[in-house]
């Protein structure tokens, strides 16, 4: 089906696909703050950032972004997508990130880990940044495992910098007063919003262009209710505007237009 959908509006390659290179990304408002707080927070050992959004917002393309923009020469990124291994997860990636052999036990761990942070800017020259995804998922205790991971020299550096990368209900947990010792290390706090319609119409444009075709092949109408359908969340655009595009191509249609679009997602709402 995708390489039918392909030949017959003429794409050079799949559009709405989620491989895309940094330098082929969608730049609309909230991908370009989020990245550039997050490239900053890195550049700076900023402690602690946090960036949020709804899920599907493109916080992990942003990422992607931020990341791609960093000399690899003077940076390590330590990513960790899966919290539900806990700290001893987390800390055991670092160690072996950065080329040690994880200790046994978690307090010796923990140190080994920091030591190993520290040690990769003062003996290396290289800025780690630890960057946790679904950070929401987190409980307090470990939030506050992070908070003295950021600890180093008698609290008086910071020689790494840390991402948490999550939904919004990360945000309102740290200003629980549990973790105010926590909160007042945050350097960066970006919550990313949705989309415009006219960064929706611009997105799917330029997903389209990337696909090979440079004319008009979404209707207004249909590129307004992609918009409103998907509240501007890009990967929900992605998911409605690829349906879009099968439902003209059964109906042998050259152009996407509003029946179409409610074809899709009527289909699309019915598989989630």
């Amino acid at each position: 089906m995708i390489d039918r959908v392909q030949g017959y509006f003429g794409f050079t390659r799949g559009p709405f696909g989620r491989n895309l290179a940094p330098s082929m990304l969608h730049q609309h408002h909230s991908h370009r703050e989020a990245a550039a707080r997050i490239a900053w927070c890195i550049n700076n050992r900023a402690a602690i950032g946090v960036v949020t959004g709804e899920v599907r917002s493109g916080k992990t393309v942003a990422l992607k972004g931020a990341v791609a923009s960093l000399d690899p020469a003077r940076f390590t990124v330590i990513y960790q997508p899966n919290t539900e291994v806990g700290m001893r997860g987390l800390y055991d990636r670092i160690v072996t990130s950065l080329g040690g052999t994880p200790k046994f036990h978690l307090a010796a761990l923990a140190t080994q880990a920091s030591a190993a942070l520290a040690a990769e800017v003062d003996e290396r020259g290289r800025t780690p940044a630890v960057v946790i995804d679904e950070s929401h998922l987190l409980d307090h205790q470990e939030l506050d495992a992070i908070r003295m991971l950021t600890s180093y020299d008698m609290d008086s550096t910071t020689p790494f910098a840390v991402l948490l990368i999550g939904q919004p209900t990360l945000r309102k947990r740290m200003k629980h007063g549990v973790l105010a010792a926590l909160d007042q290390r945050i350097s960066i706090s970006y919550q990313m919003p949705t989309m415009s319609k006219e960064e929706t119409a611009s997105y799917i444009k330029h997903h389209l262009t990337i696909a090979g075709r440079q004319d008009t092949l979404f209707s207004d109408d249909a590129v307004e209710l992609i918009h409103l359908t998907s509240r501007g969340l890009p990967r929900s655009v992605n998911n409605i505007a690829w349906q879009s595009l099968i439902a003209a191509f059964t109906e042998e249609k050259g152009i996407v237009d509003e029946s179409s679009t409610r074809t899709a997602i009527t289909e699309t709402h019915a598989t989630e």
